[in-house]
């Protein structure tokens, strides 16, 4: 019997205009869309705004999660997103959710380090 591998986790840093680290209903139509287009369920979220309009966004899916965190006075941002494998191998889109992400905030990859659990 092989071992089981649960999935792959990416926990991320990225820089990105200020303007893209502000929108918190831009993003959370993007997670969306992402989640439909991809073929996840979401089952949960949470987004708060902070006064200086930066936010943080946690998506809570069967297959596990998605996050995200902005500092627009430092056009920096951290995110994560991990899925399990349980019913069909997510490696593929882990990878594609996480260069979806970075597009749409036009973000460049500053740290980036992947888990296979």
């Amino acid at each position: 019997m092989s071992a089981y591998l649960p999935g792959l986790h990416i926990l991320a840093t990225f820089q990105a205009p200020a303007r893209h680290l502000t929108g918190a209903a831009a993003c959370r139509t993007f997670f969306d869309a992402q989640i439909t287009a991809l073929g996840l369920t979401k089952v949960g979220e949470a987004y708060h705004t902070f006064p200086n309009g930066s936010f943080t966004a946690v998506v809570a899916l069967t297959e596990s999660h998605l996050s995200i965190h902005t500092w627009p006075e430092h056009e920096l941002a951290t995110f994560d997103v991990f899925l399990s494998n349980y019913q069909r191998d997510n490696s593929a889109t882990v990878q594609q959710l996480y260069a979806a992400t970075l597009r749409f905030f036009e973000a460049t990859e500053q740290s980036k380090t992947e888990v296979r659990r």
